[in-house]
């Protein structure tokens, strides 16, 4: 069952926190995450430093 499609981001993330075994909940809530604008994926330390320092240079 499907329920957690008409649940909000938030509802969402509180379903998942609450049910870790239901994976297709938790992809889904992947899918939104992901597809927000902005985001940024880094994968070593010295690529967050550099992305935090474009981030907070004045």
């Amino acid at each position: 069952m499907n329920d957690y499609l008409n649940l909000s981001e938030k509802e969402l993330r509180e379903y998942v926190k609450a049910n870790p075994q239901d994976e297709e909940a938790f992809q889904h809530f992947l899918s939104i995450i992901r597809a927000k604008p902005g985001r940024v994926v880094v994968s070593t330390d010295e690529q967050l430093e550099a992305e935090l320092r474009k981030r907070l240079a004045p």
